[in-house]
């Protein structure tokens, strides 16, 4: 997690925005006592918004709990075909 002034990421904008994008950082721009802007690319924001829709309901988060359970177990298809290659 990267943290600048607002002055510092004006002077180096692009820097910021390249570390932001290539390298999955989260910036945080402080503009103040308990002010601030957090910066993120568009792919981590689109899989934070797939995620919340995932979980919007007691349905999904059931059946990705299920899901993560049987990876954890390795009792799960791609595990299995895994073992046979």
């Amino acid at each position: 997690m990267l943290t600048t002034t607002l002055s510092d990421f004006r002077k180096d904008i692009k820097r910021y925005l390249d570390r932001v994008t290539e390298n999955f950082e989260t910036l945080i721009i402080n503009r103040g006592k308990d002010k601030g802007i957090v910066v993120i690319s568009l792919a981590e924001y689109n899989s934070l918004c797939a995620t919340q829709h995932e979980l919007s309901s007691k349905t999904n988060e059931k059946r990705l709990d299920s899901a993560i359970e049987k990876l954890k177990s390795g009792n799960s298809s791609v595990h299995n075909l895994l073992d046979e290659g």
